[in-house]
């Protein structure tokens, strides 16, 4: 049969409910991972379907087999797909590896066998019928009697209430963060809702600023982006990313001025990053950023402008480098 076009519904950054709603929602663990949304038309077949509606099923052959999990019952059901590290938490950077492949058959068996993925699934829009005006805890009901657990996906649950223990834990181990879902809530297919609350945890770290990258349009005179690095153990000042983000308009002509008191002609990072259209700078200025996680390799994703620290010198600043960072 042909299957409902249903595009993925989207949560809204947020904090956690008040606690005197707490108990009408449920919590589900953030993944870093890729958005899919699953065709099971029920003869055999599965279509994965990225948040863009790209389909991108041949990335990932070893899901083809979740087209039989359902017998002849169609279904669209909605998830994400992860790349695991050595711990069992997900790796955005293994996962890119996975990605782009749909039409490289052979390339995407190879790294299926190197870097195997796992579909977590979270929500079924359409069972037989459309689902979108059930409430999402009705949907969940019906989700976990399908008992979808394979080698290559699983079901993980929601828990109801408890929203800041829930968000502590994600924490303390090391997890990207939380998705709050309002439990009288429908699928809003396509809609960023604010049924659906995502918080991500973000770590924040000083970093020495060596260079910025001029900005564009409406930015043009004003750095669009530093660069920053921290000090290794053995004292050499490492890139660890360009944050663009977190600044006010005062604060950017502000650090504007700085940048240029401090311009420089050499690179103050070991080793030189291959950074197009960089301009160095002496390595005397530190800030306070947030991101999410590093990746393997050290580098800070999703990094955002907290403050200048003017109470700190370079030599002062804390880092948090991989033993292996380089």
């Amino acid at each position: 049969m042909t299957l409902p076009l249903i595009a993925p519904m989207l949560a809204t950054p947020g904090t956690l409910p008040p606690p005197a709603q707490d108990a009408r929602w449920a919590y589900e663990t953030k993944q870093d991972g890729q958005r899919v949304m699953v065709y099971l038309p029920g003869d055999g077949s599965v279509l994965l379907r990225a948040r863009s509606g790209e389909d991108i099923t041949g990335a990932y052959p070893e899901l083809r087999p979740l087209g039989r999990a359902l017998g002849a019952a169609p279904a669209v059901l909605d998830g994400e797909v992860l790349a695991l590290d050595a711990q069992g938490r997900a790796d955005f950077q293994l996962l890119q590896s996975r990605m782009g492949l749909a039409h490289a058959p052979g390339r995407a068996a190879r790294r299926a066998a190197q870097v195997p993925v796992h579909l977590v699934l979270f929500d079924v829009p359409y069972l037989e019928e459309s689902l979108v005006r059930l409430p999402y805890v009705r949907r969940r009901v019906r989700l976990a009697e399908l008992e979808l657990a394979g080698p290559y996906w699983s079901t993980p649950g929601a828990v109801t209430g408890h929203g800041a223990e829930a968000l502590r834990v994600t924490r303390e181990h090391g997890l990207e963060g939380l998705v709050c879902k309002r439990l009288d809530s429908v699928y809003e297919p396509g809609v960023r809702s604010r049924a659906w609350i995502k918080i991500r945890n973000m770590r924040a770290e000083d970093v020495i600023v060596g260079g910025w990258l001029p900005g564009r349009g409406r930015l043009r005179g004003l750095p669009g982006a530093v660069l920053v690095g921290q000090r290794d153990a053995g004292g050499r000042l490492r890139y660890v990313g360009g944050v663009g983000t977190g600044w006010s308009e005062a604060e950017r002509t502000e650090l504007a001025a700085l940048l240029r008191d401090t311009a420089a002609d050499r690179c103050p990072f070991d080793p030189a990053p291959r950074v197009p259209d960089a301009h160095w700078v002496l390595p005397r200025l530190v800030g306070e950023v947030s991101y999410s996680t590093r990746t393997r390799a050290g580098m800070l994703r999703q990094p955002s402008w907290l403050r200048l620290r003017p109470d700190l010198t370079p030599q002062e600043s804390a880092a948090d480098l991989p033993e292996d960072f380089g």
